[in-house]
């Protein structure tokens, strides 16, 4: 008689080439999204402190980065413009010869279609008061005024040669608004990527370092944004974007929020992605900077966790630094 030994799981971690054969999660350079900014009136790049590795490019220094993330095998970009003068609506959102819309039109005559072109669609980095749409005396935030302004900054990112625009403001009807305008302009082709659940979080500080962005009076971003307690909430504003046209939904943080991740994945069937937040990227830069943990590897292991929760790809401020360790 023959006996069978119990069954030993971990035959099948006992090499490298053994782990990667097996491996239920990818994490490859093409799932990667990789933020850049583009900012008005520089002579050279300007570093972000609290982004380490990053900086406010020119347009020729954000030609080389793109030029470098190809050769990488990162091959989708989304764009955040910061302009040189802001004024109360935030016009240079949607001024034909604005810094984000005349960089999206060189991007795309120098690389074409090799490059997925995304442009973040709000209005935060472009107002004096630092919010995402249009405010009120009394410093609410005028719902159907502000998506009136979206569908004008959307044109002039389709007219521009974006792929794909992000409304990141979480407006409702924004992209309803946005979907119509388009087609109504004969840009039918241009995806929508929303901003479907993205939640007031603690994490985007060295975001707004990087865009300029002090929201007036010490003010915040909860009563458009969604509350951190609430999970079943992200799921019908994520319904709501695809009904009324969005091709692709992202979550916002990435590894605070896995379970919305995986509940969206679950019970939608478009695109899912995550954006890995600036807080996120510099929380693991600082420890690692300390000697406190392996940054390299903890990167990896949160974008794979991120992956592993039902993202299709993910914005990440790691993304050439992981492409170009992943590439060895």
């Amino acid at each position: 008689m023959t006996v069978f030994p119990a069954q030993r799981p971990r035959r099948l971690r006992r090499t490298p080439a053994i782990r990667r054969l097996v491996a239920e999660t990818s994490l490859r350079p093409s799932d990667f999204v990789a933020p850049l900014f583009v900012a008005e009136g520089l002579s050279e790049p300007k570093a972000i402190l609290s982004l380490p590795g990053h900086v406010q490019h020119t347009r020729a220094s954000l030609h080389d980065e793109v030029k470098t993330l190809l050769g990488l095998g990162v091959a989708s970009v989304i764009l955040f413009g910061v302009p040189a003068t802001k004024d109360e609506l935030g016009s240079a959102a949607w001024d034909r010869d604005g810094v984000a819309q005349v960089a999206i039109r060189e991007l795309k005559d120098a690389f074409g279609d090799d490059l997925v072109l995304m442009a973040d669609l709000c209005l935060d980095e472009y107002t004096t008061h630092g919010h995402c749409g249009v405010v009120r005396g009394d410093g609410s935030v005028d719902n159907d005024a502000t998506i009136e302004l979206y569908a004008r900054v959307a044109l002039a990112q389709a007219e521009a040669g974006a792929d794909v625009v992000a409304p990141s403001g979480m407006m409702d009807g924004q992209v309803g608004e946005i979907r119509s305008a388009l087609e109504g302009a004969g840009y039918d082709d241009t995806i929508i990527l929303a901003y479907a659940a993205k939640y007031a979080s603690g994490l985007y500080g060295p975001f707004r370092e990087a865009v300029g962005v002090e929201i007036a009076g010490g003010g915040d971003r909860k009563s458009y944004q969604q509350d951190s307690s609430n999970r079943r909430e992200a799921l019908r504003e994520a319904r709501a974007d695809v009904e009324e046209g969005a091709d692709i939904v992202m979550v916002k943080p990435a590894m605070t929020y896995l379970d919305v991740i995986s509940d969206v994945k679950r019970e939608l069937d478009v695109p899912v992605a995550a954006y890995h937040v600036s807080g996120e990227y510099a929380m693991v830069k600082a420890a690692a900077a300390n000697g406190w943990i392996d940054g390299t590897a903890v990167a990896i292991e949160q974008l794979t966790a991120v992956r592993r929760a039902g993202a299709d790809f993910v914005l990440t401020y790691f993304a050439r630094e992981l492409a170009e360790e992943l590439s060895r």
